[in-house]
């Protein structure tokens, strides 16, 4: 899919882009560093256009949790933490439009109508994000190499993470929350 340039109305969401993800009790993900690195162009496409940047970050309240906010993966990794972001935000749930400050309400007064998602994990806080940005009115537009995920196990079954990641594309996609492309669809 090739995008159309981006309106000047568009934010970039850098979901929980977190050192606590290179953990092994997540896994092992989907090209990790391939990720890091697409995250970083999205963010340099956006500083280039002058267009803002959200970093979220996920402070969990789950004991040792390696995202807990006293626990050394709760860093950002290096290429985000260099970021100036126009507004960090922080939360402990899944959705970034569920932090602090209110995502929503910080989108609306400076009239954004559009927000690229992106970063860790695509079947859990990336896409429930872009879920509720659906859902709250936005276009919202994921390029799904710019996402990693992990293996999951629930209700006696396992995926793998390449697996869920094809699976949240066609979800968001298909589901009319979201389009779906790569990173090198998105620019101004």
């Amino acid at each position: 899919m090739t995008l159309t340039a981006l309106p000047r109305s568009s934010a970039l969401v850098v979901v929980d882009m977190q050192q606590g993800f290179t953990d092994p009790v997540w896994g092992t993900p989907v090209d990790l560093a391939g990720c890091r690195s697409r995250v970083r162009d999205l963010v340099d496409v956006f500083e280039a256009a002058a267009a803002p940047v959200v970093v979220v970050r996920h402070d969990s309240h789950e004991a040792g949790s390696p995202l807990a906010p006293d626990a050394g993966g709760n860093a950002l990794f290096d290429e985000i933490a260099a970021v100036e972001p126009a507004v960090l935000v922080t939360k402990s749930v899944n959705s970034a439009f569920l932090g602090a400050p209110d995502l929503n309400s910080w989108l609306h007064e400076r009239g954004i109508d559009t927000v690229v998602v992106c970063g860790i994990q695509t079947n859990m806080c990336v896409e429930t994000t872009a879920r509720m940005g659906g859902n709250l009115g936005y276009r919202v537009i994921v390029p799904l190499d710019a996402t990693t995920t992990f293996e999951l196990t629930g209700a006696g079954a396992s995926a793998d993470a390449a697996t869920l990641m094809r699976i949240t594309g066609i979800n968001l996609a298909g589901g009319g929350f979201a389009e779906v492309c790569a990173t090198a669809d998105i620019g101004f």
